[in-house]
């Protein structure tokens, strides 16, 4: 059956949840120590991967750590114990280190791959609530996790726990990022799919539309420049004299004309109302560069031009795709 609660009683155990998980993670921040700088010269020094495992939630949360991992320059994957355990220990190789996430410390699924591990040869780091416990004992550096209680109403459900694995994961990556060097064009290079990476290694001239441009010339009439503004679905219309750019006419420059002007309007050349040395940016640009053209001068569009010829268009929204 449903408890019955009020908004601002169901608010309430909201708030009080984050606020004992936001007490756990200031614990943490404080107790960090050598222990943590172990860890991490453990892991610079690795020669093959970071082998990351854990059981259960642990077992959830280890394997988002060894995604962040990968994918900031830290090669990692995640290791199930129990299948380790039947067969799949031979993935860890001499040169691995391995991280194992268990907040009690006596993981049986983990425990039982401790010997292979010291046999192998492989650094231990274990991520456990417990520093007295058989798997904090038995590491090469212990990461400490122990939190006060959790958020849970029961205080059973892991909840404060596993977000201190988390925030421990992500301290990890971020200090072994700074470690490394780790820019954002490597970041890039490991998500070329992602928005950033689009945006750091893709040019201008890979997105910019270069078919049916609307390009008009100095004298074309009002009524051309609306004929043509419309049917190049730009919002825009680009002047140009023997190939090369003289200006930009922009929907809402045809309209304030159109205001302004009145009867006068349609006795008016594109020159007229036409915005002269137009924004413009190479094709070889990287598409961030043209992004950061558009904020900067408050435009939507770049003409894509090289000596002064046009090549082609590029608005804000073949970036933000």
């Amino acid at each position: 059956m449903t408890n019955q609660a009020t908004p601002q009683q169901i608010i309430e155990v909201g708030r009080r949840t984050i606020h004992a998980e936001a007490l756990a993670l200031k614990h943490m921040e404080e107790a960090l120590g050598d222990e943590f700088v172990r860890a991490v010269e453990l892991i610079l020094s690795c020669r093959g991967k970071l082998i990351v495992t854990g059981m259960g939630k642990s077992g959830h949360i280890a394997r988002k750590i060894a995604a962040t991992l990968a994918s900031t320059g830290t090669p990692s994957f995640f290791l199930h114990p129990a299948e380790a355990f039947h067969g799949d220990l031979g993935m860890i190789s001499p040169e691995d280190v391995v991280l194992a996430l268990s907040y009690s410390g006596e993981t049986d699924e983990i425990l039982k791959i401790v010997p292979f591990i010291h046999t192998n040869g492989n650094p231990l780091i274990s991520m456990t609530g417990n520093a007295q416990s058989s798997l904090a004992r038995n590491s090469d550096a212990h990461l400490d996790i122990m939190v006060r209680k959790e958020a849970c109403i029961l205080h059973l459900a892991p909840t404060s726990s596993t977000t201190a694995q988390l925030a421990m994961g992500d301290a990890l990556a971020a200090t072994l990022m700074h470690m490394r060097g780790f820019t954002a064009m490597d970041f890039a290079r490991l998500h070329p799919g992602g928005s950033l990476g689009r945006r750091l290694l893709m040019t201008v001239g890979n997105v910019m539309r270069s078919a049916d441009l609307p390009v008009v010339a100095p004298d074309c009439s009002a009524k051309d420049m609306i004929h043509t503004v419309s049917k190049g679905g730009l919002g825009l219309i680009v002047i140009c004299d023997e190939g090369r750019i003289e200006g930009i006419v922009t929907d809402g420059d045809i309209r304030r004309a159109m205001e302004s002007r009145q009867a006068e309007f349609f006795n008016i050349r594109a020159m007229d109302i036409a915005t002269r040395n137009p924004k413009c940016i190479s094709p070889e640009a990287k598409l961030i560069e043209a992004e950061k053209k558009m904020t900067q001068h408050k435009v939507n569009s770049l003409l894509v031009a090289e000596e002064g010829k046009l090549l082609g268009v590029i608005q804000i929204y073949d970036i933000k795709l």
